[in-house]
């Protein structure tokens, strides 16, 4: 005959009391979750604005694993006019990321598994202190079994590339997918809708003047204007300086006060180089269009001879001072050759 043993009322007591814990504890955190779901819900961005009493009651008062993560921005809005610290801009791109992984994942599960949240200084100095952030931007993820201290945060270099930054960080530390990245529209419908009724009643205008010739496109002052800007453009070194972000100038190392505007060395090239040899070209090319194309209608011989002696020698100083630059950067000589017989 096979023997058994009888539970001992205790015994029995206490497996009941951890039956209607665990099934407390398990009603309790799906309580927990839909709360979220329905605080998130509310909100525009879906972003979950917590304080000290709410973090007690998603996170330190319930024993760990929890069936979700929070991502939580701290946020001060006594320093928001702290350009340096960026919090606003920030605070927006978190806003992004919110909204992109709510769009992003409306119909999965994930939906439950993660909630973005914030957090203010002055409404949550307790949950400041717990969390053991002194310094701002900080955001921290407080994974299913993490506490408050031992939560993870991103570094500071990982706020450089603002919303794409934390998505990365949000996938590598919870395993779930964000999604791509849906940023607003720079302009809303109704600004789209002004501006191109702006613009029909500004074209309607314009095609009669264009009629008429009377726009600035029959102004033969706006096309010397532009030849102008074109030409200084194009001997200046401007598209160099854009596409290779070249600075105006330099700080001097041995001498912090000071300013370099010139690099010697052909290597390097900076704005203010370009701008100076740009705006010597440019007066010497106006200087002679004067000549050929202003100077030959004064009639006063001695005017056109004085005026011409005084251009030609700006010309030559111009030149000059071009070559010299280019001698002093580049290491190599530049001179006129003159005939062997005038040695």
């Amino acid at each position: 005959m096979a023997s058994h043993r009888n539970i001992s009322p205790i015994s029995l007591g206490i497996l009941i009391i951890v039956i209607f814990s665990l099934c407390f504890a398990n009603s309790s955190n799906e309580e927990r979750t839909s709360e979220l779901l329905s605080l998130s819900s509310r909100s525009d961005s879906g972003i979950i604005h917590l304080n000290d009493q709410s973090i007690s009651r998603y996170l330190t008062s319930i024993k760990t694993p929890r069936p979700y993560s929070l991502l939580i921005f701290f946020d001060a809005t006594q320093l928001h006019d702290k350009s340096e610290l960026k919090l606003t801009e920030l605070h927006k791109e978190f806003s992004i990321v919110a909204s992109s992984f709510i769009t992003n994942n409306a119909n999965s599960s994930s939906l439950s598994k993660l909630f973005f949240c914030e957090i203010e200084f002055k409404e949550s100095q307790l949950s400041f202190s717990q969390f053991g952030v002194n310094a701002l931007p900080h955001i921290r993820l407080v994974g299913p079994n993490h506490g408050l201290k031992d939560s993870e945060h991103m570094d500071q270099g990982d706020f450089s590339r603002l919303a794409e930054s934390m998505a990365e960080f949000v996938e590598v530390k919870t395993k779930l997918s964000v999604g791509p990245i849906h940023r607003p529209p720079i302009l809303s419908r109704n600004k789209i809708i002004l501006i191109v009724v702006v613009v029909l009643i500004w074209l309607s205008f314009f095609v009669k003047k264009l009629l008429t010739g009377k726009t600035l496109l029959h102004d033969p002052r706006v096309w010397l204007a532009g030849s102008v800007f074109v030409y200084f453009f194009s001997v200046s070194g401007a598209m160099h300086n854009i596409i290779r972000k070249m600075p105006m100038f330099l700080q001097d190392r041995n001498d912090p006060s000071k300013l370099v505007f010139f690099y010697q060395g052909s290597g390097m090239q900076l704005g203010a180089e370009g701008f100076t040899v740009g705006f010597l070209y440019t007066l010497v090319g106006l200087l002679l269009a004067f000549m050929t194309h202003g100077l030959v209608k004064i009639k006063s011989v001695t005017v056109q001879r004085v005026v011409m002696i005084f251009a030609l020698l700006v010309c030559f100083l111009a030149v000059k001072q071009v070559v010299f630059l280019d001698n002093w950067k580049t290491g190599y000589g530049i001179h006129g050759f003159w005939p062997s017989s005038w040695n």
